[in-house]
C-alpha cells in the first residue's frame, strides 16, 4: 500500500478463516498471509470471535486445545474488534440467519469488503452498502492495490507481497 493509504477494513466469514488457519498451505494462505503482513484489517465482533472459538472445537477437526489457541493466535491478535451497537444495524434480509452477524459487523464496522465463499452472503450482491466477494476476488484486488508497502499497526515495515510467513509458535 501507499504510504499514508490504510490498509481495507475487512470482514472475513469462519469458514474462510478456518480454512486459512487449518490448512497451511491451502487455496486461502495467501489471506493468512494478508492480515499477518498487515495488508488488511481484519474485523471481529463478539459474536464472530465466538462463532470462530466454538467452531475450532468442532470434532472433525481433531484440534486439542492447545492447537486451538495457537491457531486463534495466528488470527486475533491481528484484528480489529468492532462493538456492535444496541440496537444492532438495520441490514439487508438474508436468507440465513446465522450470517447476520457478519452483516452487522460489516456496517458497524464501516467494512471495505465482506469476503465470504458462503451464497447466501454473496447472492446480496450489490444490494448491501459493502462489496461482498469471494477471497479470490479479494486476494486479487488486494495484490492490484497492494503493489509495494502495506501500512498497518506493526512497528517493522511490512511487504505486501504475500510469500509464505513463517508460523509462529508460542511457547
Amino acid at each position: 500500500m501507499k504510504p499514508g493509504v490504510r490498509p481495507p477494513r475487512v470482514v472475513i466469514d469462519t469458514n474462510l478463516v478456518l480454512s486459512a488457519l487449518v490448512i497451511a498451505q491451502g487455496r486461502l494462505t495467501r489471506l493468512r498471509q494478508a492480515w499477518q503482513a498487515d495488508c488488511m484489517q481484519a474485523l471481529v465482533s463478539r459474536e464472530t470471535a465466538a462463532e470462530l472459538i466454538r467452531t475450532l472445537g468442532y470434532p472433525k477437526f481433531r484440534l486439542t486445545p492447545g492447537q486451538q489457541r495457537e491457531l486463534l493466535a495466528d488470527y486475533l491478535p491481528y484484528c480489529i474488534t468492532v462493538c456492535i451497537p444496541d440496537p444492532a444495524p438495520e441490514v439487508s434480509a438474508c436468507r440465513d440467519t446465522f450470517d447476520l452477524p457478519f452483516l452487522r459487523l460489516a456496517v458497524a464496522g464501516r467494512a471495505d469488503a465482506l469476503v465470504t465463499g458462503d451464497q447466501d452472503l454473496l447472492s446480496l450482491g450489490d444490494s448491501f452498502g459493502c462489496p461482498i466477494v469471494t477471497a479470490e476476488q479479494f486476494l486479487m484486488k488486494l495484490a492490484i492495490t497492494s503493489s509495494s508497502n502495506c501500512s498497518g499497526r506493526s512497528k517493522t515495515t511490512s511487504t505486501c507481497s504475500l510469500r509464505p510467513v513463517a508460523k509462529r509458535r508460542s511457547g
